[in-house]
């Protein structure tokens, strides 16, 4: 007989969880045609383990080699093709660029550092540059060795992070080029640092195989954990504001591995993964908008790209893009700057390492329809600080202002600045109010005396914007206020009923004179005149009417005239010339023949000579000065 009791069904029903769901399994790099590459481009052949280029919606910055010194070009997006061989480029350091960042809040402020121990900061025109450019904006001096890494804060304004080969990091204020903190708890040469969502926390890695995580203000370590355990470089990205950080190293047997930590507890990771065998250096790029992080190895020729999740496994492998040229680094586009249009959600800048070269690669979502795709494009990273430099530097966190690409797609910056030396400090130069308050200077002449002390207003001696001038409405006896309406509300003005109404507004008039009656008649150009003519008393700049615009005749015949009198006027000057040489060739000659009369005068004549030669020269002499006389 058969024991039923070893057939009943488990307490706990097992499900197939099958293929996990996502929105991105499908997503495919795109590389750019060759028209759309940046070609003869030296690109730096350093060793460094650094991406050598930056990128913002405006401009793809690129270390470039160099036969002394340090120094990297500055390229305008839409000037794409073969780059000219001398094109200008940014070198004021004395060492070899190691690494270069964009402003997140400044399009057009960069960032560099350097084997001169030295960090630099540039302003680049809107125009791109015009000149080689050697005087930065600031430069920040107080590392011992060499700089590598450099890292802007992601919420608060003018916060820079430098990491040298001296084991130092430091906090920079870069307004007034001051350091607010000074980290030194590394023992040995730091690979790589990262912000986390609202840049209260701030992870590195290390040669000494150790993962930290680092409060940025006092520089005490929050938490820290052995890492990879390879000898060669480990990366490290924060994963936003998930609390969590995704790393790249290798291990001892030199796999390259991947990983997941929990930033509170960095003594075991959540998940890690080898990779593969190969020897190049993976460098990670984290979308946090997608939750998808992009794995590239130096040297490689692919790209994985891996979505994260909240749950076991942590890490979701996608696909990867493949391509045959190997790649020297990678320039990321910030996402306000990549084609919502072609559902792209990623934009990569590749560097090649064997040509000089510069490739853009797409990721892109596959989607049939055009319009905007709401679930790809959540609110991303606006170029507008969150917190200024003193209120994150007494304390304050704040998460980043948020922008949605539905409306702000492409969007850019333009904030000039420009270093004060008295106030020793990088400001926005407003030059647009700067030019308002000087006109408001120039043409108002404020009186903040009481009421009851003031005397009569006059009008404005610079400027009056009546229509037939100040000089005319200062004479007594005459009204030229226009009549009040009768019908106007109380407490209404009669502006706000011609706005409202549309009645006795300058167009109306306009309008009637130009739908009934001649545009030739007395009436209609005093009107006219009356409604459009801006007087400027004398040592102003004449102003034209905007009823001239219209009189294309009159003006031609005008200009007719006036080149006409230019003419005669040039003819006449001419005439003028030639009179004034042919006068003082006579009197030339005056003063030769009084000269010779002279001379015959003093001398006897002798008895041989005719009288007539000097009678002759007399009456010559008279004739030049009547004919002087008559063009007198």
């Amino acid at each position: 007989m058969l024991d039923l009791t070893q057939c009943q069904k488990p307490e706990k029903r097992m499900n197939f969880r099958g293929i996990r769901s996502s929105k991105f399994r499908h997503v495919y790099g795109s590389p750019a045609k060759k028209d759309k590459w940046f070609e003869n481009i030296r690109i730096s052949r350093n060793a460094h383990d650094s991406n050598y280029c930056a990128v913002n919606p405006k401009f793809l910055g690129l270390v470039v080699e160099v036969g002394g010194g340090g120094s990297f070009v500055v390229l305008q997006l839409e000037k794409t093709g073969r780059v000219d061989h001398n094109v200008y480029k940014v070198s004021g350091h004395s060492g070899p660029v190691l690494d270069i960042k964009w402003n997140p809040f400044n399009d057009n402020i960069i960032a560099s550092a350097s084997e001169d121990s030295t960090v630099k900061l540039w302003y680049i025109p809107d125009g791109g540059l015009n000149a080689d450019l050697r005087e930065p904006l600031i430069n920040l001096l107080g590392h011992r060795r060499k700089v590598g890494i450099l890292e802007w804060h992601p919420t608060a304004e003018n916060i820079l992070v430098s990491a040298g080969y001296d084991h130092v990091i430091i906090v920079w204020d870069i307004t007034r080029g001051v350091q607010v903190s000074r980290i030194d708890v590394h023992t040995d040469t730091i690979y790589s640092m990262s912000f986390n969502r609202s840049g209260s926390y701030l992870a590195t890695t290390c040669k000494d195989k150790l993962l930290r995580v680092l409060d940025p203000r006092t520089g005490k370590v929050v938490s820290q954990g052995n890492s990879h355990q390879g000898n060669k470089a480990a990366k490290v990205v924060y994963l936003g504001d998930t609390g969590t950080l995704f790393t790249t190293g290798f291990s001892k047997f030199s796999d390259r591995e991947i990983a997941v930590w929990k930033e509170d507890d960095l003594s075991a990771p959540l998940r890690i993964d080898s990779v593969d065998s190969s020897s190049g250096v993976l460098i990670p790029f984290y979308d946090n908008d997608t939750k998808m992080v992009y794995v590239a190895g130096k040297g490689d020729g692919n790209v994985r790209y891996y979505e994260i999740i909240s749950e076991q496994p942590y890490i979701c492998y996608l696909s990867q893009f493949i391509s045959g040229a190997p790649q020297k680094g990678f320039g990321v586009m910030p996402k306000r700057g990549v084609e919502v249009n072609n559902c792209e959600i990623f934009r990569f800048f590749k560097l090649h390492a064997t040509k000089d070269v510069v490739e853009p690669i797409s990721m892109i979502v596959p989607r049939k329809s055009d319009i905007f795709q709401q679930d790809i494009y959540p609110e991303t990273l606006a170029p507008i600080p969150a917190l200024t430099a003193s209120e994150w530097i007494s304390g304050k966190n704040s998460a980043p202002v948020l922008l949605s690409l539905k409306t702000a797609s492409k969007t850019r910056t333009f904030k000039p600045v420009v270093y004060k030396p008295s106030e020793n400090a990088i400001v926005t130069s407003e030059r647009n109010n700067d030019k308002k308050f000087m006109f408001l200077l120039e043409e108002t002449k404020p009186d903040y005396r009481p009421l009851s002390e003031r005397k009569e207003s006059k009008p404005s001696p610079q400027i009056d914007h009546r229509p037939y001038g100040a000089e005319t409405y200062q004479k007594a006896g005459v009204d030229y206020s226009r009549p009040k309406r009768l019908d106007t509300p109380d407490g209404v003005s009669e502006k706000d009923m011609k706005t409202s109404l549309n009645l006795g507004t300058k167009f109306q008039e306009v309008q009637k004179k130009w739908s009934g009656g001649s545009l030739k008649t007395t009436e209609l150009e005093l009107e006219l005149d009356y409604i459009y003519k801006t007087s400027l008393i004398s040592g102003s700049n004449s102003v034209k009417t905007l009823s001239s615009r219209f009189d294309y005749k009159d003006n031609k015949e005008q200009e007719e005239e006036q080149d006409e009198l230019k003419k005669l006027l040039n003819k006449q000057q001419r005439q003028i010339t030639n009179l004034k040489t042919q006068v003082e060739k006579k009197d030339q000659r005056i003063l030769e023949l009084e000269e010779q009369v002279k001379i015959l005068s003093r001398n006897p004549t002798p008895l041989g000579t005719p009288v007539s030669a000097p009678l002759n020269a007399l009456h010559s002499l008279a004739e030049i000065k009547d004919i002087g006389d008559s063009s007198a």
